[in-house]
């Protein structure tokens, strides 16, 4: 298989010979990437220093053979800044060895897009990565045939070492490095097939395995600069409250306090993009010398809140330009219940129909209709945020665990009146992220105080700022029914979703496709407390409701849950419904059946209770069967057994190790993940109230098996998160007789229904 090496005007190869030789070949990291992001922009790269070409990221063969390759996508705990290298390598025939990566900074006017999100690391750096090593390869090929006067054809590549059998000349690649840079780029080139893979396929360590394990300073909390200020912020305690006025007096007379005074985080005028969330604009900064004396500061200020008015602001988001009422008041989870109970009784915006639902459902013999329900949740990243910077009157340089820096860029040139091409954001490794990194409000806050005190700060929360200013995952409801004929065939199904403030229904998903009368409705309501990206976006409440729900539907019409899936997928790959289903019937059947064997599921004989599920979301394929008994009325899981399709599996242990962590994450979620508000105020505000996962409530046992095939791979982050949910509910009804419909299945020692 050949590809090009130029595929459109954002997607180039170029070589430049560095100084002290050696080459550099450049490349468009989104080249060949499927369905882009709609805020991907067809922009050109602009220019780097002359020793080096345009480029988005880029990879360099230095004069001793060692390959260099520069990561654009921020480290979250995913292992790309592993397994992406591991692509470039196999494809350049490199020595694993020889292999050094850097994390590369943002750099607005070197590269296009730099994010780490929705389990696209992989995916996106498949093309780009495979073509940027071949590329190389067949330079240095080239250059050994221009050298040797031999033909390319001859020559053969392994290990960073160029052959030739007939003459038994050899090479390493950083003695060709330079000829090679003078050579011009081939317009397309072969890569491997899949066969012939000797890294891909195969488990690489984690290339800052080392430096974590002995604390070396990743992280944004562990940056220090000589003369640097520690901030903190404090923000109203409810939601819908603002500053009304601040005695700061007994504050700054305090040992070691530098400044106290309000801020603006956007200005009153400001246009918003889709990532600039949050509620509270205005916030109160406390400066001084050391983290515990601007703790103390911080409680010994005197501020007096009010309620906050209907806010109306233009966001410029996924769907144009808008304009977003942010309401006032103060809010509770209890009204939420009701809003969200009347609203679900009111007609919805229609997303998808199939047939004539309301037909078959008057004469379907048997109805089964189910409600189910989820909280707002709370990230809870291990690294609490921070964010170190330092601006001046006309530079800004910050440094902090970001996901997407691109789209807070906008924000910071407002705020410090300042051109972009003068901010530089420097990428710290993330403890963590789920999402919540994606938006950078934190990184404003610390520039604006930099530039306030005019010093360099690193801007820190507690636990407590993090867990109540807001990126909750949504609160969720969606009521589900299904009909099934005399024959128990499914012939009406119909999903209602709705939450605060979006809706969490995929409408083109399974079973839709697989039934004649399907109806898919969604509905949100408007709050002023702030949400956003959260593991499996959506699919993390829908992907459990759905699944079970079709369990519940299954044993209504007396079919074992996996053969009824299974009957459902036949139908949709053989007679679909419809044309815009998102999921291939083949691959969701495939990893059913591997489930059902690897699990023994029919041949079953233990103790254990057992729950099914399975769904596709991020272009993954997952079915899980998990086993659990029952001690003193306390679930144990013994067991999680998960079939995975996700393409070709780069780095076989950081997958497995990704799966196992969204395995866990999502057992911990559903049983105890909550987030509470009365009047606005979040009621759990550390770890003493809000309840984790601890490690003797996780599986005992986890495997993983990837269906083996050589489509091109996916993500891997996610895609196990949402039916773990449904496998662990499932398990429950069949341990203690009862279905569970409302998250989390638990409070403190009370089991909820």
């Amino acid at each position: 298989m050949t590809v090009k090496t130029t595929l459109d005007r954002r997607s180039f190869l170029k070589a430049s010979a560095l100084a002290g030789g050696g080459l550099m070949l450049s490349f468009s990291w989104l080249a060949g990437c499927q369905q882009p992001s709609p805020s991907d922009t067809e922009t050109d790269a602009l220019a780097l220093p002359d020793e080096w070409f345009e480029l988005n990221s880029y990879i360099k063969i230095g004069a001793n053979g060692v390959v260099t390759l520069m990561s654009p996508n921020p480290e979250f705990g995913s292992n790309v800044k592993t397994s992406l290298p591991m692509i470039l390598a196999d494809e350049l025939d490199v020595d694993w060895q020889h292999v050094v990566v850097q994390q590369a900074d943002f750099f607005p006017e070197r590269f296009d897009r730099q994010f780490t999100g929705g389990s696209q690391g992989i995916r996106q750096g498949w093309t780009p990565l495979r073509t940027a090593g071949a590329t190389a390869r067949m330079m240095l090929v080239q250059a050994a045939a221009q050298h040797w006067n031999v033909p390319a054809g001859e020559i053969t590549t392994k290990a960073g070492e160029l052959q030739h059998a007939k003459s038994g000349r050899k090479a390493g690649y950083g003695e060709l490095a330079s000829l090679a840079a003078t050579l011009p780029v081939p317009e397309e080139v072969p890569v491997k097939a899949v066969k012939d893979f000797s890294i891909i396929g195969t488990s690489r360590k984690n290339v800052e395995g080392k430096n974590i394990v002995t604390g070396q300073p990743l992280f944004g909390l562990d940056y220090y600069q000589e003369g640097m200020l520690i901030a903190m912020i404090a923000h109203p305690p409810a939601f819908g409250m603002k500053v009304k006025s601040v005695d700061a007096a007994k504050a700054k007379a305090m040992p070691g306090i530098r400044d106290v005074f309000t801020f603006q985080t956007l200005p009153d005028d400001y246009e918003r993009n889709g990532f600039d969330t949050t509620t509270f604009t205005e916030l109160i900064a406390i400066v001084g010398n050391s983290t515990w004396e601007v703790m103390q500061a911080k409680k010994a200020l005197q501020v007096e809140w009010e309620a906050a008015d209907d806010q109306e602001v233009i966001v410029n988001g996924r769907r144009g330009k808008e304009s977003v009422v942010i309401p006032g008041g103060l809010e509770s989870t209890a009204g939420h219940k009701i809003r969200m109970a009347e609203m679900a009784k009111k007609s919805s915006e229609v997303l998808r129909k199939d047939g004539d639902p309301e037909a078959a459902f008057r004469k379907a013999a048997k109805v089964i209709e189910r409600t189910y329900n989820a909280p707002y949740l709370a990230h809870n990243c291990m690294e609490p945020v921070n964010c170190f910077a330092h601006v001046t009157d006309n530079q800004a340089v910050l440094y902090g665990p970001i996901q997407a820096p691109e789209f807070i860029m906008q924000a910071l040139s407002a705020c410090l009146n300042m051109p972009r091409k003068n901010i530089q954001i420097n990428l710290a490794r993330m403890g963590g992220g789920f999402g919540q990194r994606a938006y950078g409000h934190h990184l404003v806050e610390a520039a604006v105080i930099s530039q306030h005190v005019q010093a360099p700060v690193k801007m820190v929360y507690s636990r407590e700022d993090d867990m109540t200013y807001g990126i909750y995952r949504p609160t969720y409801t969606a009521t589900y029914r299904a009909g099934l004929d005399e024959n128990n065939n499914l012939i009406a199904f119909h999903v209602k979703g709705g939450g605060i403030p979006e809706h969490p229904v995929a409408a083109n998903r399974f079973p839709a496709g697989a039934v004649d009368n399907y109806l898919a409705e969604g509905w949100k309501l408007d709050s002023n407390i702030t949400i956003g990206a959260f593991r499996a976006p959506r699919s993390n409440f829908i992907g459990g409701a759905e699944q079970s729900f079709l369990d519940e539907v299954a044993e209504l019409a007396g079919k074992d849950p996996i053969a009824f899936r299974l009957e459902l997928l036949e139908r949709a790959k053989n007679n679909p419904v419809g044309t815009d289903n998102d999921y291939d019937p083949a691959r969701y059947a495939g990893v059913l059946t591997l489930v059902r064997e690897k699990s023994q599921w029919e041949d079953y004989t233990g103790e254990a209770h057992r729950g099914v599920a399975a769904y596709f979301c991020h272009n993954t394929y997952v079915a899980q069967v998990l086993e659990l008994v029952m001690q003193n009325n306390q679930p144990v899981v013994q067991n999680v057994v998960a079939a995975v399709d996700c393409g070709i599996v780069v780095n076989p242990d950081a997958a497995t190790n990704m799966g196992e962590g969204g395995i866990v994450d999502g057992i911990g979620n559903a049983l105890f993940g909550e987030m509470t508000f009365e009047d606005g105020v979040p009621t759990k505000q550390n770890f003493d109230r809000y309840r984790l996962i601890r490690q003797k409530e996780a599986p005992k046992n986890i495997e993983i098996h990837f269906v083996q095939n050589e489509e091109a791979p996916t993500g891997l982050g996610e895609p196990l998160f949402p039916p773990i949910f449904a496998a662990l509910a499932n398990a429950l009804y069949k341990a203690k007789g009862t279905r569970y419909y409302n998250q989390p299945f638990r409070d403190g020692d009370q089991w909820l229904g």
